[in-house]
């Protein structure tokens, strides 16, 4: 049975995942960062790559080990090579690169916003396109029209903060540790969502573009008047509220575009992918919607949301396009020709 070595290293996550031509997962294994950046509330992109050259030899071993494989055994290494921190990216491309001169198989470069995309293909266990794609993680908030698992159409983006960026920074704001996606979301929990009255920044607009960064900055205010600083820790009541509230208006943004795109485009599948989709208050208004709109909803479960190397077995899509690379293959850190 033919097997890829998938590897993962955009951001903070140094991920590796062993995937059959059936999309059978024989092992993943993924190193998280997390503790290394949290005493800076976000990713640091020179720590992140110097975590990568240290983790990535001995999660692909840990990944070999797990599924009982040797190296001369897979038959390509499939490697995220954009979008991403330069570092990072740089890592996982020539320990792929190594691995293919040394074996003599095949690279295949993996776009892993598409993948974030494909993990909906892999927990549905079945075709999935063509679908309109949400990502929603720390550093993108875009929509895609998917008329294949090799055909994406950028439609829009967010024109400042993604998602994930501005869960991060208000998590900062009001004391909580990082990330701040799962400590808004557990104070959240606490709160009530109309407690205060806060922006949902470009909701209106006939386009596609999202913006975070002026909701940011009301929350900001809300903790504290222009001009004035925060000097003592804040109620935990006042957290709470601010966290349920800013949540809801980030996910009436999301919502909102995303049935504005499959109204637009006549799409009836929508899937969605990235670290924010693990939001349970997302997913939750996603399901709602898209049963009161007939739409065929996918999110995967929570483990292939966040980054991973499993995702990355779209280049089994590619691998049958006939689509590999050579070993000149660079590393894009921006969307590769605005996908």
């Amino acid at each position: 049975m033919k097997t890829l070595l998938i590897l993962e290293s955009t951001c903070d996550e140094t991920a590796a995942a062993l995937v059959t031509e059936q999309l059978e997962v024989r092992a993943a294994v993924v190193a998280s960062q997390e503790k290394l950046h949290e005493r800076y509330g976000g990713v640091v992109p020179e720590i992140a790559a110097r975590a990568h050259v240290e983790r990535i030899l001995p999660v692909i071993d840990e990944t070999l080990r797990r599924a009982n494989m040797k190296l001369g055994d897979v038959a390509g290494i499939a490697v995220a090579n954009t979008p991403g921190l330069a570092g990072s990216l740089l890592v996982g491309l020539a320990a792929a690169k190594a691995l293919c001169l040394a074996l003599g198989v095949p690279l295949v470069a993996v776009n892993h916003l598409h993948a974030h995309i494909y993990a909906c293909r892999l927990a549905a266990g079945k075709e999935v396109f063509p679908c309109l794609g949400l990502i929603v993680s720390g550093g993108h908030t875009s929509l895609y029209r998917c008329a294949s698992a090799l055909e994406f159409e950028l439609l829009g983006g967010t024109i400042d903060d993604a998602a994930g960026e501005a869960f991060d920074k208000i998590g900062s704001l009001l004391g909580l540790p990082f990330p701040g996606g799962p400590a808004i979301q557990r104070a959240a929990e606490r709160g009530n969502a109309a407690a205060y009255a806060l922006p949902r920044p470009m909701i209106d607009s006939e386009g596609f573009e999202f913006s975070f960064s002026g909701l940011k900055t009301a929350v900001r205010y809300k903790i504290a008047p222009p001009g004035t600083t925060v000097d003592a820790p804040l109620d935990a009541q006042v957290v709470a509220d601010l966290a349920a509230s800013f949540q809801e208006a980030v996910v009436d943004c999301l919502v909102a575009k995303s049935l504005l795109a499959v109204r637009r485009t006549g799409l009836k599948v929508l899937c969605v992918g990235g670290g924010v989709a693990a939001n349970a208050r997302l997913r939750q208004r996603l399901g709602e919607e898209s049963t009161k709109r007939g739409i065929e909803l996918h999110i995967p479960p929570l483990q292939l949301c966040t980054d991973n190397a499993v995702m990355g077995a779209i280049a089994w899509e590619r691998l049958a396009a006939g689509l590999t690379e050579t070993l000149d293959l660079d590393v894009y850190p921006g969307l590769v020709r605005g996908k």
